[in-house]
C-alpha cells in the first residue's frame, strides 16, 4: 500500500536532555514535520510511504533528503530551490516544567512553492491514501493553493483523503485565515483529524467544550463527504505523565480505544502525527473501527517513548499494544 504526505520538514535543534536553553553549551540536530512525521511512522509500519516537500538547494537540503531516505520513504518527487531551511527550537519540558518551541519558517524554501512546481496527476498515481495537516496551507499562499491541487486531485483518482485539521492562529501570515481556507480542504477529506475545539473554531460547530459525537455529527452534516471523523483525548497530569485515549465517529456511532498510561515522557512532540499514522493504519488494515481507533492511540502513546518528531515504532510493537501487551518486557 502507498500512502503520499506533503508539507514541510524542519531542523528541530534543542538542548541535550531536558536541559534548558540557558544551559545549553550545545544543541542536538534533528529533523521533522507533521506530514513527514506521518510518513516515516507509516514506514516503520511497513507502508510504501512518499513524502513530497521543497528543501533549499544546498548541502542541508540534500542532507534532510538522506535523513528521509534513511527512515524508509521515497524521496523521487522532492524538488529544491533556493537557501533557507525552516527551523524550531525545543526545550523538552519535565513534571511541572512546559515544552516550549521558538519557530523560524519565514522565508523557507517549503515556503516558496507554488502549484506548477508539482505534477500530482503522475505523484499520486497507484497511490491509496493523501495525508495533509491544517499547519501547511497555513505557510503561504503558493503552498496553500499547492496542498488544495494535490487534495482534489487524489479524490478525482480515487484515493483516500485524510487531514489533520490542527493548525496554528500565529502562522497564518499572508492575509488569509483558517476558518477561509480549510472549509475547501475538509470538503474534499474522507477521514478528518479535529477536536471539538477544531471544530467550533474553524468551522461555526457546536462550542469549544461540546460533546465530540455530535460536534463530529454535525460536521458530517456540513460536509457529507467526510466518512470519519476522530481524536485523541489527552489527560495531562504533568509533562512527564499523560493518559491517552482515542475516539472516532464512524458516521453512525462512536468508538473508542482503551487508555493508555504514559507514566514516563521521553519526547511528546509528534505524537498527534503518530496518532494519525496508527489510525491511517488501521483504517488500510482492519475493517473493524474499533481496532482502527486503537492503532492510532496505541501508535500515539508509543511516540511519546521514542526521542525526536517521528514515531520509528514496528509494526509488531504497535500491534504488541493493541493486543493488551502492556509490561514491556525484553524481546529475545
Amino acid at each position: 500500500m502507498k500512502v503520499v504526505t506533503f508539507g514541510e520538514v524542519m531542523m528541530r535543534l534543542s538542548p541535550p536532555g531536558h536541559a534548558k536553553f540557558s544551559q545549553a553549551g550545545e544543541l542536538e540536530i534533528d529533523f521533522g514535520g507533521g506530514e513527514a512525521n506521518v510518513a516515516i511512522a507509516l514506514a516503520y509500519m511497513g507502508l510504501n510511504a512518499c513524502h513530497v516537500t521543497r528543501f533549499p538547494d544546498n548541502m542541508i537540503g540534500k542532507s534532510v533528503t538522506q535523513y528521509l531516505r534513511q527512515h524508509w520513504l521515497d524521496t523521487s518527487h522532492i524538488i529544491y530551490g533556493d537557501n533557507r531551511m525552516g527551523m524550531y527550537f525545543l526545550e523538552k519540558g519535565a513534571v511541572h516544567r512546559s515544552s516550549k518551541v521558538v519557530y523560524e519558517r519565514d522565508g523557507s524554501a517549503f515556503s516558496m512553492i507554488q502549484p506548477e512546481m508539482f505534477n500530482w496527476e503522475e505523484i499520486l498515481e497507484g497511490a491509496d491514501w493523501f495525508h495533509w495537516t491544517g499547519i501547511t496551507p497555513a505557510i503561504s499562499r503558493g503552498v496553500a493553493d499547492t496542498c488544495l491541487e494535490a487534495i482534489k486531485v487524489a479524490k478525482k483518482l480515487g484515493v483516500t483523503v485524510s487531514g489533520d485539521v490542527h493548525s496554528r492562529q500565529s502562522l497564518w501570515q499572508y492575509g488569509k485565515t483558517r476558518q477561509e481556507v480549510l472549509p475547501a480542504f475538509v470538503e474534499n477529506t474522507d477521514v478528518v483529524i479535529a477536536s471539538t475545539y477544531d471544530m467550533h473554531d474553524v468551522f461555526a460547530i457546536g462550542s469549544v467544550d461540546a460533546d465530540f459525537k455530535e460536534s463530529a455529527k454535525a460536521l458530517q452534516e456540513k460536509f457529507p463527504g467526510i466518512n470519519v471523523v476522530a481524536d485523541k483525548d489527552r489527560e495531562m497530569l504533568s509533562a512527564s505523565h499523560n493518559r491517552i485515549q482515542g475516539k472516532m465517529w464512524n458516521g453512525t456511532r462512536l468508538v473508542t480505544s482503551p487508555s493508555y498510561d504514559v507514566t514516563h515522557i521521553v519526547d511528546r512532540v509528534g505524537t498527534g502525527d503518530a496518532f494519525a499514522a496508527g489510525l491511517i493504519y488501521g483504517l488500510l488494515h482492519h475493517e473493524q473501527d474499533e481496532v482502527a481507533i486503537k492503532y492510532g492511540a496505541a501508535a500515539c502513546a508509543l511516540k511519546h517513548t521514542v526521542e525526536g518528531d517521528a514515531n520509528m515504532v514496528l509494526e509488531e510493537d504497535v500491534t504488541n499494544l493493541v493486543r493488551g501487551n502492556y509490561d514491556g518486557r525484553i524481546k529475545r
